[in-house]
């Protein structure tokens, strides 16, 4: 169930604003009608159970389930209702609950599928746009049973891509670790230990001992001016100048660069096919696929490709002119233009560059790993050769 925020009138004319609990707009706006109450206006105020939050997504692994529950249901003959009706009593995720709940209730007052799940505002714009063509097309089940198919390819890319990160991310931060405390504690307990003896001291000891003290120092305030700092840019981010401008800083970057715009083109691909094999007709495709993109730069290269298309430009020749795309995947999507087999190519655009990035991010992996280890084992060596070689000078001159 949801909140709704209304605006009644007495039958003496007096106004009052009120929080009503309720499954839609529809049924809170029928509720006062029947008590006697003019309704001026009724307004979604957010979910219950998350305040504050009433448009955080629901769980990528929990909606794949739920659709492939829906869709077995559908294929046995049980109406859409009674289907969500069984679904909502088996969902465990009170969030979810809700949500389904609040489908149902506008499904029942006469709403499509595909519209009662837009209105949640928190479900992916290709699930919406690929049931309306679905049910526009009489063909709901073929059409969600390629979405379910889509999810599974996206998910397995992105959990291999996860795994083959977790190794290197753990192995920065110990390094990352292991440097903060031996220049924030263990240098400056050198420096305290050096001062008692007031020995002759090498260079580059001298050296790492002013940096150890110094980081001890003005460490709380550097890491408070990395917060702010992190702060802006996370705002900066938040608008189109900014976002465009870090995507195009980000895309720039060696390596990186490169196999985050093979992982867009491929989700982008995937996207597409999924929406113009359900029916869905090219531009409105191009708009849905373009607006799912998390880079500000593929989104706004797709809308103006989109633009393009439907003032009669081939799709090729218009995400050719973005300046955007690999050489590559352009000429696949000439083909599949030229032959009449678009969303078959696109798959094939897909799969090409998923494989191309797992074998990119496999290369660079095993690229930086080593330079890690090396990495580590030179400036930690340094450190500790720094902070002993005082103590090997007073033992040789001991003998």
């Amino acid at each position: 169930m949801a909140e709704f925020l209304v605006k009644v009138a007495d039958e003496r004319g007096h106004l009052s604003q009120q929080v009503e609990i309720g499954y839609s707009e529809a049924e809170v706006r029928e509720r006062f009608t029947q008590q006697g109450f003019l309704v001026y206006w009724v307004k979604p105020k957010g979910l219950l159970g998350s305040p504050g939050k009433g448009h955080r997504k629901v769980k990528a692994t929990i909606f794949l389930v739920f659709n492939q529950q829906m869709l077995t249901l559908l294929k046995a003959g049980v109406p859409i209702l009674g289907s969500l009706d069984l679904l909502i009593k088996r969902q465990k995720n009170d969030y979810f609950r809700s949500l389904l709940q609040n489908v149902r209730e506008r499904v029942k007052g006469g709403e499509l599928l595909s519209e009662a799940f837009a209105a949640q505002k928190v479900f992916p714009k290709i699930y919406t746009t690929t049931l309306m063509a679905g049910e526009k097309s009489g063909n709901l089940e073929e059409v969600l049973s390629r979405y379910i198919n889509f999810q599974r390819l996206a998910l397995s890319f992105k959990k291999k891509l996860a795994v083959s990160l977790v190794y290197p991310a753990l192995l920065v931060s110990v390094v990352i670790c292991m440097l903060v405390f031996l220049v924030t504690y263990v240098v400056p307990q050198f420096a305290l230990l050096y001062q008692d003896l007031q020995a002759q001291l090498p260079a580059i000891t001298v050296f790492m001992l002013e940096v150890g003290t110094h980081t001890q120092r003005y460490a709380p305030a550097t890491l408070l001016g990395l917060v702010i700092l992190g702060l802006l840019l996370w705002r900066w981010r938040a608008t189109d100048r900014g976002a465009v401008q870090i995507d195009r800083a980000i895309l720039r970057l060696p390596l990186v660069g490169d196999i985050l715009l093979k992982y867009q083109v491929a989700t982008f691909s995937r996207m597409l096919s999924t929406l113009l094999t359900g029916g869905m007709p090219l531009v409105p495709s191009l708009e849905t696929a373009g607006a799912s993109m998390t880079s500000r730069q593929v989104l706004n290269g797709v809308h103006d490709a989109a633009v393009r298309v439907r003032e009669g430009q081939s799709l090729a020749r218009s995400l050719e002119e973005q300046k955007l795309f690999p050489e590559l995947s352009v000429e696949m999507i000439e083909v599949g233009e030229s032959t009449g087999a678009l969303p078959s190519m696109l798959n094939s655009v897909a799969e090409f560059y998923e494989e191309d990035v797992q074998t990119a991010l496999a290369a660079a992996m095993a690229l930086i790993e080593p330079v890690i280890l090396v990495f580590m084992a030179v400036v930690v060596g340094g450190i500790l050769i720094s902070l002993y070689l005082p103590i090997f000078s007073l033992g040789s001159s001991i003998h």
